[in-house]
């Protein structure tokens, strides 16, 4: 596995992900502001994480998406709780234990894994047939 590539991938799949929730916050379209960031970053992660595999897939591909798909989530995972919770939910009254422990959260993590694993299923595996 070319760590270096997954973990970038990561950091570049995070930033954009973090641009649209931002984003999201100031177009008003559902009462609850914080569902709506959940609504669009899980749209959102989608086709990042399957463009991230995409990338990462023209120089290796001998690596399992699962395993992708865990390097993606954790490095976005780390990221989050660097840089996320202290500067966006810290300061709106959350915690790093209501952040990590919320459903919204968690969806979105299987949504990493599934996505990148799928991506392998369907782009790399199917190939080698």
């Amino acid at each position: 596995m070319k760590t270096k590539r997954a973990i970038l991938l990561g950091i570049a799949i995070w930033i954009i992900g973090i641009l649209f929730y931002l984003i999201s916050y100031s177009v008003s379209i559902l009462e609850n502001a914080d569902t709506q960031a959940n609504v669009l970053l899980f749209i959102v992660v989608m086709p990042l994480v399957w463009f991230g595999c995409h990338f990462y897939y023209k120089t290796d591909t001998k690596t399992h998406g699962l395993k992708i798909g865990k390097t993606l989530l954790l490095t976005a995972v780390a990221l989050d709780a660097l840089i996320t919770v202290p500067l966006f939910i810290i300061p709106n009254g959350g915690s790093h234990y209501s952040f990590f422990t919320s459903l919204g959260f968690w969806i979105i993590a299987f949504e990493f894994i599934a996505v990148a694993t799928l991506y392998w299923y369907a782009c790399v595996y199917s190939k080698k047939k």
